[in-house]
């Protein structure tokens, strides 16, 4: 009888762990997290987008579902439209505030930030800027009315474009669309509510443009792909000099291989990790380099977020003050390709969030495009090298499971669709449908913005089969 009653017990308190296993220890985290998403979208929406609330309600926060909070009209949130900032949040949630800052975009900060403190955000001073948009295409905004090559089927070009606007599911939402052949515009529109200056988020589209940030130093010799990141790893111990991370080099950040400890991926891309740094106004330099090492380097492929920041961390390091570091994006790249309505964000210390945080528009990503498209060359300058274009166009060893489908922060055609569309294809990928294309083969750069939502679902590579039906084989 003893034994029944003990293995009853152990039958029991078996059952209560697994009852309790399915508790979300970070529901917390990720109401706070909630609330600031919220709060960035809106903010950046209204300040960066120069949109209206209906229209953030209607296509920003699509994203957030059911766990919006409020509506257009009324909601436990607070719009300062003077001082620019949104907060978002209280009793459902911490609340979290997002704070525009002219050059950056909304900054979001911590719960427990004094909003009398937000001069103290920082700022990127871009007023040495000569206004570009009278320019001709492509520094500038102007076009020429041309009529199409002969050997291109508009046909089949409208059809492309129907295709990408017209999808079969609310959940995909297309606001704008660019193709550029030969370095001309021969496509280009934009839904109700957007045009050619609205500014978007990139999402992860932006790691491209750090990779390529980080490219032009490589390429200068003041950054190394081999060697090891040279920064200090937390939490801090005696003996720094013998921890294993200090073996993860450049290239497997950029591989998206470090071989450190997961937080941005398994379930948890709201509760911990880079989505306190975005979200919930924490540091991102201390987050990513708070990770332990629990694979070999550069042997298994997960995507992280806190792996760009490692590599953007890098880069940061390369540089003696924090001026210099916060305007050379503009200066060394963004300036050089007319890119002037491009934002890149940084969390509250100053920090660039290159994986996620860049405000844009359709053209300036299009112009993006056309420096790797030209092999690194514009106007006659070169701005990288072509053994940067071969790095991030060769696939990662660790992306051999998946298809080969990832360079060195680039997406690559993977394995099952090298016969359906050019195998030289590449391009950036970013939530809610962010994609910069390009096609060496054809002469193209295409361009899809999104506000995608729930189970999203557009597929690049199925964009880029429809619109060749325009083009003749090379």
């Amino acid at each position: 009888m003893r034994k029944i009653g003990q293995s009853l017990v152990v039958m029991l308190l078996g059952i209560s762990s697994i009852a309790h296993a399915n508790f979300d220890y970070f529901e917390n985290n990720r109401q706070t997290i909630r609330n600031g998403v919220q709060a960035v979208l809106s903010c950046n929406g209204l300040f960066t987008s120069n949109r209206s609330i209906d229209q953030v309600f209607k296509s920003e926060l699509a994203y957030l579902g059911d766990r919006v909070v409020g509506n257009s009209d009324a909601g436990n949130y607070a719009i300062d439209t003077a001082a620019k900032w949104v907060g978002v949040g209280g009793g459902d949630g911490h609340r979290v505030h997002a704070v525009f800052r002219e050059g950056i975009g909304c900054v979001v900060v911590p719960p427990d930030w004094d909003l009398a403190d937000n001069t103290s955000l920082p700022t990127i001073d871009l007023s040495y800027r000569t206004p570009t948009s009278h320019l001709p295409w492509p520094m500038g905004d102007v076009t020429e009315s041309k009529v199409l090559p002969s050997y291109v089927n508009e046909t089949a070009l409208q059809a492309a474009e129907r295709w990408a606007f017209e999808r079969n599911t609310t959940a995909q939402n297309t606001v704008s669309l660019l193709v550029v052949h030969k370095g001309d515009i021969v496509l280009e529109r934009y839904a109700d509510g957007f045009d050619r200056t609205t500014r978007t988020r990139t999402w992860s589209t932006a790691k491209s443009i750090a990779a390529t940030l980080i490219g032009m130093k490589v390429d200068a010799g003041e950054l190394s792909l081999d060697a090891p990141l040279g920064f200090d790893w937390l939490p801090e111990a005696t003996a720094a000099e013998t921890d294993p991370r200090n073996k993860i080099t450049l290239r497997h950040a950029l591989h998206m291989s470090s071989g450190l400890y997961p937080v941005d991926s398994f379930g948890m891309e709201y509760a911990t990790g880079s989505g306190l740094a975005y979200w919930a106004g924490a540091s991102s330099i201390e987050g990513m380099r708070n990770r332990g090492l629990i694979r070999e380097p550069g042997t298994f492929w997960d995507y992280e977020n806190y792996d760009t920041l490692l590599a953007v961390y890098a880069l940061k390091k390369t540089f003696k003050s924090p001026e210099e570091y916060l305007t050379y994006p503009h200066r060394a790249l963004f300036d050089q390709l007319g890119m002037t309505n491009t934002l890149p964000s940084t969390d509250r210390f100053g920090d660039f969030i290159f994986s996620s945080q860049v405000y844009t528009n359709a053209r300036d990503l299009a112009r993006f495009g056309m420096l790797y498209l030209q092999n690194g060359v514009w106007q006659g300058k070169r701005l990288l090298s072509d053994e940067w274009i071969d790095f991030v166009r060769k696939p990662a060893p660790a992306s051999s499971i998946r298809g080969n489908d990832y360079g060195g922060h680039w997406w690559l055609v993977p394995d099952d669709r090298k016969g359906e569309v050019p195998p030289d294809a590449y391009s950036t990928a970013g939530n809610r449908g962010q994609y910069v294309i390009v096609v060496p083969s054809h002469d193209l750069v295409i361009v899809r913005r999104g506000l995608d939502f729930g189970k999203q679902g557009f597929n690049r590579w199925d964009l880029l089969r429809e619109v060749l039906k325009a083009f003749p084989a090379p």
